[in-house]
């Protein structure tokens, strides 16, 4: 690198402390400014696939997240009425050793957050940024009226609500998608499969899930992701109806899940997550690189967002090594992410209906299209290349190097 730039990143989720680990390990000046009072997760488990673990490998990070996930080498979904298995995605189904590795979201935050302040990243919270000035250096104006800069560059990595990516002539806001979920950090419990996602459907309106996740740090019990689907527009009206009557409801659908229901007592205990789907045309210019959740945001069906939100951080810090000034390190930054990021946003969108919809037709194709899928080849490699977020490559257009499996294990 010959020249060292003055960075602010928006936001101190996974996307903005990566993003500030490669770009002050480079040698750039960087701030971190955080809307909240502290730093923190917001979620409760992911799965952190070959993608972003290549990302975490990079940054010298995988051993830590190692030690706390949980290793995933299969996804399994069945009818809850029939038992019928009608989703068998396995990771080994393509050669090369590959696995996922399911997470609290404290965790993943944790090692970031760590690895940032080892770098002596300044992180400053309660700043609520407005608005983006563009000039020769562009200025960030804040909602009680301060300002900050001048910067070289900005990066917006303040989420699916992010106000900084209408600077680039982008006003829209996340198209809400009909079905959310309930999630519940638990106590994780044995007799599930210590490495598996495992869901049951009612058709598209009823999954129930239980995802392993590890510790959310060094000396914590394991603990499980427990979800339920659900409209938010009908949230009210199940809690009026009581928790009683919707563990009844779960234990209905999937009896074993009594283990997990049992430790809930409250409807405080359940975070009611609600989707949007929405994505750049173009998520740079004017001295703007926009990153994660605030480019492309999405249902979680594929497991992809912070993922996704790993692998625009790599793009923009390997971006910015190899090119000159920050004007070609922004249209590299755009040409390298632009395939993958349309091909899995088009992917979740579709598939979305199939699992999260009011539609009697859609799981019945679903039932028997997708199980058939998973027995017959090459339906298998590529369902496993799917979830693993490399039916397009990610990784050479970024200047990375897929990570070698064979070298690592996950607990």
């Amino acid at each position: 690198m010959s020249k060292s730039y003055e960075i602010a990143i928006a936001g101190a989720g996974p996307a903005g402390l990566a993003a500030a680990l490669y770009l002050k390990r480079a040698g750039h000046k960087v701030a971190i400014f955080e809307r909240f009072e502290e730093p923190k997760p917001v979620g409760s488990g992911l799965i952190l696939q070959p993608t972003g673990l290549t990302v975490l490998a990079d940054l010298g990070l995988l051993d830590e997240i190692l030690a706390l996930g949980s290793r995933i080498d299969r996804l399994h979904g069945a009818d809850a009425k029939s038992g019928r298995t009608v989703l068998d995605v396995r990771y080994d189904s393509r050669r090369g050793r590959r696995f996922g590795v399911a997470v609290h979201r404290a965790a993943l935050f944790g090692v970031l957050y760590r690895a940032a302040k080892r770098e002596a990243v300044p992180i400053e919270t309660n700043i609520e940024i407005d608005t983006l000035d563009t000039g020769d250096r562009p200025t960030l104006t804040c909602a009680n009226g301060k300002r900050l800069g001048p910067f070289d560059l900005v990066v917006d990595a303040s989420g699916a609500r992010s106000r900084l990516r209408q600077c680039l002539g982008d006003p829209a806001v996340p198209r809400p998608l009909a079905y959310g979920a309930f999630w519940a950090s638990l106590g994780w419990r044995e007799g599930f499969n210590e490495r598996a996602l495992l869901q049951r459907y009612d058709k598209a309106s009823v999954m129930v899930g239980v995802l392993p996740i590890g510790r959310p740090e060094a000396g914590a019990e394991s603990m499980a992701a427990f979800f339920w689907s659900l409209k938010p527009i009908d949230e009210e009206k199940v809690r009026a109806e009581g928790l009683e009557a919707w563990k009844a409801r779960v234990v209905s659908i999937w009896p074993d899940c009594e283990a997990f229901t049992s430790q809930i007592d409250s409807f405080d205990q359940l975070s009611l997550a609600r989707y949007g789907h929405h994505t750049m045309t173009l998520p740079a210019g004017r001295g703007l690189a926009v990153i994660g959740d605030a480019a492309h945001s999405t249902s979680p069906q594929l497991g992809q967002g912070a993922n996704m939100a790993l692998l625009d951080a790599a793009a923009l810090g390997h971006a910015l090594a190899r090119t000159s000034t920050v004007e070609e390190a922004l249209e590299s930054y755009a040409r390298s992410r632009r395939w993958h990021v349309r091909v899995f946003q088009a992917l979740s969108l579709s598939l979305t209906p199939f699992y999260q919809s009011d539609s009697t037709a859609l799981p019945f194709v679903r039932d028997r299209l997708v199980a058939a899928l998973a027995r017959v080849p090459p339906g298998p490699q590529f369902l496993s290349t799917m979830v693993a977020g490399t039916v397009i490559d990610p990784f050479r257009p970024i200047g990375l190097a897929e990570l070698r499996w064979g070298d690592h294990q996950a607990s």
